[in-house]
């Protein structure tokens, strides 16, 4: 009797295992973008809420006055030069301040509808509407 010496791994082997790792790729790639999706309009929430909260407190010390730009606003939260200046969007929103000494205007639009579920806005005393 022929003894087989037997290496490595047969194409059936290989081609079982590929089509195991297919089907739960299959199975978690939309969870973890759901995931990410869920996670960046929470940051987004977040985010203006922040900055929303700076706003408000530079009024609080400055006798009812918004600050007026966006380096106004930087000595109470360091993230705004980063989300209102920002030319790529951060986190899958893209935000914009409009800020003016009578009144102020943030939102956070998503960049695409993969990147993020609601878009926010928030304006002066700090209530944050969806859109």
């Amino acid at each position: 009797m022929m003894r087989r010496n037997r290496k490595g791994f047969t194409l059936v082997e290989i081609m079982i295992v590929v089509a195991i790792i297919a089907l739960l790729a299959a199975i978690a790639i939309p969870n973890l973008m759901s995931a990410k999706r869920t996670a960046n309009t929470a940051a987004a929430k977040a985010n203006i809420r922040a900055l929303s909260t700076a706003a408000e407190v530079y009024a609080t010390g400055h006798n009812g006055n918004y600050p007026g730009d966006e380096a106004s606003l930087r000595p109470y939260i360091a993230a705004s030069q980063v989300l209102c200046g920002a030319t790529q969007p951060q986190q899958g929103y893209t935000y914009t301040c409009t800020l003016a000494a009578a009144a102020y205007t943030i939102t956070a639009v998503k960049a695409s509808a993969t990147t993020g579920d609601i878009d926010y806005s928030v304006t002066n005393g700090g209530v944050i509407t969806e859109s």
